[in-house]
């Protein structure tokens, strides 16, 4: 399995951002990028291929499942990056849902920051 060293976090929330960013930048072996919206993250893959998806579930325009399903259908691979979504619904049905289209896991928010970059490993590994 391919080493997790770049990360693309996907969410509308500022805060939430800044969280994710302040969390993972206690691992020197990650390279987080960020976008505020799935145009501005389909912008982005256009010239960079991060090694793992991390999608806000709820974002306004785009949802982030709506995000993923575009992100599958472009050409070279795009369609295999392992994605994590997030969400602030602790609905079983839609965690259930994303996980049996391929997501490699769900985390509920709130989080704790200080879990979420071995929870994302934990993720990584087991895919």
């Amino acid at each position: 399995m391919p080493k997790l060293s770049t990360i693309l976090h996907v969410d509308d929330d500022f805060d939430i951002r800044d969280i994710v960013q302040m969390s993972l930048s206690m691992d020197d072996s990650l390279t987080l990028y960020q976008s505020s919206s799935g145009p501005e993250a389909l912008d982005f893959l256009a010239t960079t291929r991060p090694d793992l998806l991390l999608l806000d579930v709820m974002m306004p325009g785009m949802t982030g499942p709506e995000l993923w399903a575009k992100i599958k259908a472009l050409p070279e691979g795009y369609a295999e990056i392992p994605t994590i979504f997030m969400t602030a619904k602790a609905e079983d049905s839609l965690s259930k849902e994303l996980l049996q289209q391929g997501a490699i896991a769900v985390i509920t928010k709130p989080f704790d920051p200080m879990s979420l970059g071995p929870d994302i490993r934990s993720a990584w590994e087991k895919q």
